[in-house]
């Protein structure tokens, strides 16, 4: 995948798959010379000898093919760039992944269009709730879809292309209220 979000669109929908009801999706745009995205669920999580073998393509839990691309594509740019992934998850607790990336490496991949990943898994998992946040080096903010659902109660219906389209025109005003300034990301 060429940009950053849509990895984490991919993780996102495993955890998803996973029959999580909460999935926080944290970027941070400079640690320490790094972009690092974190995803964590409250979904089934993973045996340990499921999780050791993860990385491996060739390892899925889909039946609808034989291969599972996410967590190996994303190990692998982690990895050119100066990074790493790491992946945590106990059985009925959830999973955890972190990715970090070396910014001034030019194999660092564009994180891309994060706002609308995350109104797109929104849109596709409607009962799944999201709490978002991005720390840029202006400040930071936090997207919860829990508190979009207690405004506006039972006529919030994220797969409404209203709804969608205010989802990912506010996360973009966010996001680039707090990111570097003079730095796409």
């Amino acid at each position: 995948m060429g940009e950053l979000a849509l990895n984490i669109l991919d993780l996102a929908q495993n955890a998803v798959a996973a029959q999580a009801t909460l999935i926080r999706i944290e970027v941070a745009e400079n640690e320490e010379g790094f972009l690092v995205f974190r995803i964590a669920d409250n979904g089934r999580g993973m045996e340990q000898s499921f999780l050791e073998k993860v990385r491996d393509p060739f390892v899925t839990t889909r039946t609808t093919r034989k291969v599972g691309m996410g967590i190996p594509l994303v190990d692998m740019a982690a990895q050119q760039c100066g990074g790493r992934l790491d992946i945590t998850s106990r059985p009925g607790k959830g999973t955890e992944v972190t990715a970090s990336f070396r910014r001034d490496n030019i194999d660092c991949p564009p994180l891309g269009d994060v706002a609308g990943s995350i109104a797109v898994l929104l849109a596709g998992a409607p009962a799944t709730d999201v709490l978002f946040s991005y720390k840029g080096s202006r400040g930071d903010f936090v997207f919860d879809s829990r508190s979009i659902r207690e405004e506006l109660g039972e006529a919030c219906d994220f797969s409404h292309p209203e709804l969608a389209a205010w989802v990912r025109t506010y996360l973009q005003q966010e996001i680039e209220r707090v990111k570097e300034e003079g730095r796409a990301i």
